[in-house]
């Protein structure tokens, strides 16, 4: 029996339905899991994605590019194949999406994380008979701690640094990571926090969807020459060692990312602190739900992909790599 999706110079590629998911070239039709850059690129003459990952696909890919939204569940045939979206918790609007077609169903998992997130639809697991998943923190070393506990690690750090008179700037991925912050921290105070432009785009976006957050200003609204002592500041990582960065004056500098997991990355990246928050699945949640797609193979793409592989079938199960160009949470 052939493969439901395989892998081509342009992409993921579904030959019963005509479509390719997540392409990192033009294709006809893309199917879109999430809008992170490495799985939504521009190029193609159309885009179907959830509805709620509609309006961010327009931001990146301008208005002019032909976008359809479904809702989560929704069954949409494209050509002989039965596709639909399912909740992947990884940012809003992400999906994993479940294809259907010659006896066969495939569900192609994203990126997703299994840990809370007051920003997005949590994780549903989908059976399929074969299950692609990524592999981004795939050794046992990657296990998270409580996002809520992550969040008064975030807190106590603010604080200890208002008290201080330094002004505390947090990097993090301007889609996601930071709104899943604002989330959080809005469960502790009321206190404002200053943003990166490429932050209050996106976060916008997610108010416009219903998602609270805490109240933000753009740094670049404020005074030129003014105090940032004691404020807390959430930047893109491309920010980091540029020019913008220098108008805070004395300040601690900190990375939210599952990467801080690992003992000696943060001195190694020159932050101050580093607070532990991905999301991605770590270790026990990509085990867990592989059991529960019931899948009979696992196709393993991007990440520590041979590891997990191997891990899988010295236990027994059909698992193979699937090469791609995703990256995951990308190295920093």
């Amino acid at each position: 029996m052939d493969d439901l999706v395989v892998s081509t110079p342009v992409g993921l590629f579904c030959p019963a339905g005509g479509f390719h998911i997540d392409p990192w070239g033009p294709a006809e039709r893309a199917v879109v899991t999430h809008v992170h850059a490495d799985h939504a690129r521009p190029g193609s003459a159309a885009y179907l994605c959830t509805e709620a990952s509609a309006p961010f696909l327009r931001r990146r890919m301008g208005e002019a590019a032909v976008v359809q939204g479904t809702a989560y569940g929704e069954r949409v045939r494209l050509g002989g194949a039965v596709v639909s979206f399912h909740p992947a918790g990884h940012v809003l609007g992400s999906a994993q999406i479940r294809i259907e077609a010659a006896g066969q169903v495939w569900v192609i998992s994203g990126d997703y994380k299994r840990a809370p997130d007051p920003t997005c639809p949590p994780f549903e697991p989908v059976r399929g008979d074969v299950f692609v998943t990524e592999a981004t923190f795939a050794l046992p070393i990657y296990r998270w701690p409580e996002p809520d506990a992550v969040a008064r690690e975030v807190m106590a750090w603010w604080e200890r640094n208002r008290q201080a008179h330094v002004a505390s700037l947090l990097f993090c991925y301007a889609m996601g990571k930071a709104q899943r912050l604002l989330a959080e921290l809005a469960r502790l105070t009321d206190r404002p926090v200053l943003v990166h432009g490429a932050v209050a785009e996106v976060s916008e976006l997610y108010r416009q969807q219903g998602v609270s957050m805490l109240a933000t200003t753009r740094v670049a609204e404020l005074p030129a020459r003014r105090s940032y002592a004691g404020e807390l500041v959430l930047a893109p990582l491309s920010a980091g060692g540029t020019p913008w960065v220098r108008r805070f004056g004395e300040r601690e500098i900190a990375l939210a990312s599952g990467w801080m997991r690992v003992r000696g990355t943060r001195r190694r990246k020159g932050y101050d602190r580093g607070f532990v928050l991905s999301d991605h699945a770590d270790w026990p949640a990509l085990l867990r739900t592989i059991e529960e797609t019931g899948a009979g193979r696992v196709l393993v793409t991007h990440g520590y992909t041979e590891e997990l592989a191997r891990f899988l079938r010295e236990g027994g199960r059909d698992a193979g790599v699937l090469a791609t160009h995703f990256e995951g949470e990308a190295d920093v």
